[in-house]
């Protein structure tokens, strides 16, 4: 009997099992920092992005740089040689064919007599001219250089009349440095090297003109053969013949000139 009523006894259930809560687990998690990812800090075209920069972005200046490297005509400068020389040789040409000649054309006397005073006169038209378009496509790259080289940026919010000046940090200096250098700095070089040259071809056109000017006017042709002195030279053998009662008393009567 007592047997049968232990058999008859039902199995105690099994305690419950705690497990963590997922929440609990959740909020755990969530209690870290997060860590931003070092991608972040670049933009689609790998650059560092200046979340800290207060400069406007059409003045800062990487942003000045690549706008100059594709804006006119300052982009010639950076192309290839051969490029290069050929547009400043076809606006020399084009103004000196244009405007240089005609000017020296119709502004002489003798056109026909002097061809190698008209085609000094034209080349030296179109140099003038390079010249000015090679100085100003240097001071734009000067600026933007000086800009990019230098550790600070000034800028402006509104106007000219807030001015502020903004420190670069390591990263942003680096990086407009290295692009200073080794984008600028030859492009200026090569600048240098035209003035240099065109300044000479100029010097060299405008010094024969000058001198055969020189040699014209110091010139004084002799007297015709006829006894009539050339307009502008006094001869006491022409003057006795236009007017002889000047000399009646003889050569020291002869009026002084």
């Amino acid at each position: 009997m007592a047997i049968n009523s232990f058999l008859s006894l039902k199995p105690l259930p099994p305690p419950p099992l705690s497990f963590p809560s997922t929440h609990r687990r959740r909020r755990h998690h969530n209690s870290f920092p997060k860590i931003p990812s070092s991608s972040s800090k670049y933009d689609d075209n790998n650059n560092p992005r200046d979340t800290d920069c207060p400069v406007p972005p059409e003045q800062q200046p990487i942003n000045e740089f690549h706008s100059l490297s594709s804006s006119f005509p300052f982009s010639w400068a950076s192309s290839d040689v051969v490029e290069y020389s050929s547009r400043l040789f076809a606006v020399g040409a084009c103004f000196a064919i244009f405007v240089g000649l005609p000017v020296s054309w119709f502004g002489s006397i003798g056109p026909k007599s002097e061809p190698i005073k008209l085609a000094m006169g034209c080349v030296g038209s179109g140099l003038f001219i390079v010249i000015l378009a090679v100085v100003r496509m240097y001071l734009g790259w000067a600026y933007v250089g000086n800009r990019l080289l230098s550790a600070t940026v000034e800028y402006e919010e509104t106007g000219w009349y807030d001015g502020q000046i903004w420190v670069k940090t390591a990263e942003v200096l680096a990086r407009d440095r290295l692009l200073g250098s080794f984008s600028v700095k030859p492009v200026l070089g090569r600048l240098k090297n035209t003035l240099v040259f065109l300044g000479i071809s100029l010097l060299m056109c405008i010094v024969p003109l000058v001198n055969s000017d020189g040699q014209k006017r110091g010139f004084i042709p002799p007297a015709e053969p006829g006894g009539r002195a050339i307009p502008g030279v006094y001869n006491d053998e022409s003057a006795r013949n236009f007017e002889p009662e000047a000399f009646c008393g003889g050569e020291s009567t002869a009026p002084d000139f």
